[in-house]
């Protein structure tokens, strides 16, 4: 390539980033830095109707956790700012009318009482998908049906009207993409979409056509849905006669059941985050969860993402970010629809988790404490719990989740284990195991475990038999990691009171010895 690449990341403040969007992201910041390019984030807000508060900080404090770092930005400024559309609007009037001039785009006054109208005509001849296109504009008001004095006429009255693009009538549109080969569509197909509002703002598809040419973009990457609208970009291009950028439309993400386009209801129906972040709608209040306070980390959630449409050609899987800048390409993108794979997803949390060390683990946890609203051990206490788990979670929450007894005395015990173990000799065992802790100077592991299996033998009990009773007393479940390196990690007077607690709550079976 002899051009300096050029990509962006163009989502509108609609709503929360759903994770296709993170890969949109995500496939043209690799592709960018692969080729030592830029990264930029620009903000499609025309449709000022549909804004959501606090939607746009949501996308940009989402592509931060995520590592996707923009070189420019609406929070970054740059060469090409502003990067919010809604702050270009002067910019895009101009080029509207040059399309006019051109022949390429006209003027339409029609009110929409009138447009209604001229559908509910179609409508009633049998067209089921009436559109304002090269049939009906001729029968519209607009400039290519009214005399050019009354065209003019309308204009310095300051009526209301709209710039629409002037679609050719019979013509196949022809465009290479860079995933899926050369793609046409016949102009019989598109209507004249409207390239600006009576407001004066802009639709997306004249603000994107304007912004990608002045901003130098030389490779639009974007999602599958995309895809019809790029016909219409096509002629906007022609109609300037500017040079067209490469395309290419990554293909779908899909629900685990294969039903159609991932949504959050899937999410919500499988039970996996579709959001990076946790997103709380501003108006309901409604909570969405997301990857990062589920419990993922970072690198593991974009080596899953990288993965949904792309493969390296190898049987390598675990890529860290620089590793996927050096392999990605497009031509390793495919077109058909990706299966979203939950078990995958957590398959490299785990991976990636058990790849950190303690040390680098321990702010998660504590930050996970902080939330629940749970005591905060000391760091060694902290890190040991950490090296007794890592090998056991799924998710950092897991540390918590699954193992609350490190950080909370039990105050329930499971009913299955007490029927499984609380029984009237393990009770008599754990009463002179307890006696006997008290004498131990050595508080270990290896000394515990000598000490209860010896009293166990002693008792005619076998080791299998009198640990699940230790582990119903000090921690109150039934998984865990080995019950004396809990004794150990929870120490000697922390272990001698639960113990004790248990042979007081917990009641005694009724069955003889």
């Amino acid at each position: 390539m002899t051009e300096k690449v050029r990509v962006r990341f163009a989502p509108s403040p609609t709503g929360p980033l759903h994770v296709g969007g993170v890969r949109t992201a995500l496939y043209n910041y690799l592709f960018a830095k692969h080729h030592g390019g830029d990264f930029i984030i620009r903000i499609e807000d025309t449709d000022q109707t549909r804004l959501v508060p606090g939607a746009e900080e949501y996308i940009l404090r989402s592509l931060e956790w995520c590592g996707i770092h923009a070189d420019y930005g609406p929070h970054i400024g740059g060469p090409d700012a502003p990067y919010r559309q809604s702050e270009r609007k002067p910019i895009y009037k101009a080029y509207a009318e040059e399309l006019v001039a051109k022949g390429h785009a006209y003027y339409a006054f029609d009110t929409p009482e009138q447009i209604e109208e001229m559908r509910e005509k179609a409508k009633a001849a049998g067209n089921k998908s009436p559109q304002y296109n090269a049939i009906t504009r001729q029968y519209m008001l607009n400039s290519l049906t009214l005399p050019a004095e009354e065209v003019q006429k309308r204009l310095e009255s300051n009526e209301p009207y709209v710039i629409r693009m002037l679609v050719p009538r019979k013509e196949e549109i022809r465009f290479e993409d860079k995933i899926r080969g050369w793609v046409s569509v016949h102009s019989s197909q598109l209507d004249d979409k409207v390239l600006l509002k009576s407001d004066g703002m802009p639709t997306y598809h004249l603000a994107n056509v304007v912004d990608d040419h002045l901003m130098k973009i030389t490779h639009v990457i974007r999602g599958e849905e995309w895809l019809p609208s790029t016909p219409l970009h096509v002629l906007l291009y022609r109609g300037f006669g500017w040079e067209m950028p490469v395309f290419a439309h990554l293909p779908l993400l899909l629900s685990p059941d294969d039903s159609g386009k991932l949504s959050k209801r899937d999410g919500d129906r499988y039970g996996f985050p579709v959001f990076p972040l946790e997103w709380v709608d501003p108006i309901t209040g409604n909570k969405s969860s997301g990857y990062k306070e589920s419990g993922y980390l970072p690198e593991a959630f974009i080596n899953f993402l990288a993965f949904l449409g792309w493969n390296p050609g190898t049987h390598q899987e675990v890529f860290s970010m620089q590793e996927l800048i050096q392999h990605f390409s497009l031509e390793r993108v495919g077109k058909s629809g990706v299966k979203f794979d939950k078990k995958k997803s957590i398959w490299y949390n785990q991976y990636y988790i058990r790849k950190k060390s303690p040390e680098e683990l321990l702010p998660y946890v504590v930050q996970d404490l902080e939330k629940k609203g749970w005591p905060i051990p000391a760091a060694p206490y902290l890190k040991r719990v950490i090296e007794l788990l890592s090998d056991r979670v799924e998710y950092l929450t897991d540390f918590t989740n699954l193992a609350p007894y490190f950080f909370l005395r039990p105050n329930t015990y499971e009913p299955e284990l007490i029927e499984k173990s609380w029984k009237t000799q393990n009770i008599a065992f754990l009463i002179d195991f307890s006696r006997q802790l008290q004498g131990i100077q050595e508080w270990n592991s290896k000394n515990l475990e000598m000490l209860g299996k010896q009293l166990a033998s002693e008792k005619g009990l076998s080791a299998g038999k009198i640990m699940p009773t230790i582990r119903l007393a000090v921690t109150g479940v039934t998984f865990g990691p080995g019950v004396f390196d809990i004794l150990e990690l929870l120490g000697k007077e922390e272990t001698l009171w639960r113990i004790d607690q248990a042979l007081q709550k917990i009641p005694v079976p009724t069955e003889k010895l």
